[in-house]
């Protein structure tokens, strides 16, 4: 069907195929997959105290110490405030809104992207300048 000239032909059309397919399963499963679990680890190696998180139980509650040796971190839950010790490869989310640096507004960038313009600018026309200062030394 695909190749007329027996056997041979036919072969490439199948490895091909096959690393087509390998190529769109690595990136539609693998990658996205890979991604996701090193945001969850810089997630739970970045948590502090102060942080409210959910667990992978759905309790939800304040750090109040994280033990790095341990790997593990203690929150504070409910009016009663009752600690639990969890593993932290038990947090689900953390739910703390932390700041973030603004970003720049566009006039920021403007001004920003005109500066570094001049300057290019002045650096070109002082190596012209040298240019022909030492043509005229010569």
């Amino acid at each position: 069907m695909f190749g007329t000239n027996g056997g041979a032909g036919g072969s490439w059309w199948i490895i091909l195929i096959y690393i087509g397919l390998f190529a769109v399963l690595y990136f539609l499963l693998i990658r996205p997959n890979s991604k996701k679990k090193k945001q969850e680890q810089e997630m739970r190696n970045n948590i502090a105290i102060g942080d409210d998180i959910t667990t992978i139980g759905g309790i939800q509650g304040r750090i109040i110490a994280v033990k790095e040796d341990e790997d593990a971190f203690v929150i504070e839950t409910g009016p009663d405030r009752t600690k639990m010790k969890f593993k932290k490869w038990a947090i689900s989310s953390v739910d703390t809104v932390k700041d973030t640096p603004a970003e720049k507004s566009k006039e920021d960038k403007l001004k920003e992207l005109q500066e570094k313009r001049e300057a290019k600018k002045a650096a070109k026309q002082a190596a012209k300048e040298e240019k022909e200062a030492k043509k005229n030394n010569e």
